[in-house]
């Protein structure tokens, strides 16, 4: 059931500029939804393996014709060669659709080219020629589950400072989660490390519970009935839909705590957190949910206000 947040503000901040997924075949969907995603909103779109370079290209364009921010993903592990990676930068470029970039990994056990991971392709020298502006790196709040935490802690840090030293800008993105503490503490892990690139914090749009349940367990998500039950769904019934609306007020509400009097995007900490959406139940429908979220916070916020200010009562 919908609730109050208990800081309607912190939650109006941290849902502005919020960015979105999808893939090269949903441009069908970001059709349907164009007039419904705030113009200049950042959409990643994803490097899978049963899509080739022509949906990818195409699917960047569609985000750049419609007035969005093409975030096109580079998987390492599926580039079979410095041509292959060349020949698809390069036809992002020329739909101007290459300046912000995702570099993951990627899912084959055993690459199929020369990039061993991400930072194989941050440190390459390729990126900076075909105009690569701002390159975003994947975080893990609650693990990977082929990767160990000590190798994804490094991974982050060598990561963000290889970008620094090539004047390239960074941002974080995390894997989506149901719980807010590992979130929180992953947030604290990486600022005491000195890492002081904008975070956004992945979570769901709204969505069936069952395919949430699949993503979670395909993706190492935790997802036991306490979890899930914090997050606003019970395990015993899979037959509706979850949104994120819990998810984003209880870290709205957390985050701004956490640095009292100034503001949820301090320069110290917690830093620059923003939300980055998986769009499992659709683009249009994570749209809709978003406007509907932000005009309840904002008379929430209203109505918070003025009771905390005397004069605001008259």
């Amino acid at each position: 059931m919908a609730r109050p947040a208990s800081n309607a503000d912190a939650s109006l901040t941290l849902i502005d500029g919020f960015s979105l997924e999808m893939t090269g075949k949903d441009v069908p969907s970001l059709m349907e939804a164009k007039d419904r995603i705030p113009a200049g909103t950042r959409i990643n779109v994803t490097f899978l393996g049963n899509e080739d370079l022509e949906m990818r290209v195409a699917a960047s364009a569609a985000v750049r014709e419609h007035g969005f921010v093409p975030v096109p993903h580079l998987s390492a592990r599926r580039l079979k060669s410095q041509a292959e990676l060349e020949e698809f930068l390069g036809r992002l470029q020329e739909v101007g659709a290459s300046e912000h970039v995702f570099t993951v990994g990627g899912d084959p056990a055993t690459p199929e080219g020369p990039y061993e991971d991400s930072l194989s392709l941050i440190t390459s020298g390729v990126l900076q020629r075909y105009g690569v502006r701002e390159v975003g790196i994947g975080g893990y709040p609650e693990g990977h589950p082929d990767i160990g935490k000590d190798t994804l802690s490094g991974a982050v840090r060598d990561k963000a400072a290889a970008l620094k030293e090539q004047g390239l800008d960074a941002v974080v993105i995390t894997q989506f989660a149901f719980d807010i503490d590992p979130v929180v503490a992953w947030i604290d892990t990486v600022r005491q490390a000195g890492i002081d690139a904008p975070i956004r914090v992945g979570t769901p749009g709204p969505a069936g519970i069952k395919r949430l349940l699949g993503f979670a367990r395909r993706f190492g998500v935790g997802a036991n009935a306490m979890i899930v039950k914090k997050y606003g769904f019970s395990l015993t019934n899979l037959m509706g839909e979850a949104g994120p609306d819990r998810f984003v007020d209880d870290l709205a509400a957390t985050l701004a705590e956490r640095t009292p009097g100034t503001g949820l995007n301090h320069p110290d900490k917690p830093g620059e957190v923003g939300l980055h959406f998986y769009t499992f139940g659709g683009l249009g429908a994570t749209a809709d949910w978003a406007t509907r979220f932000a005009t309840e916070r904002s008379t929430q916020g209203s109505a918070q206000r003025s009771a905390g200010d005397p004069a605001d009562r008259g």
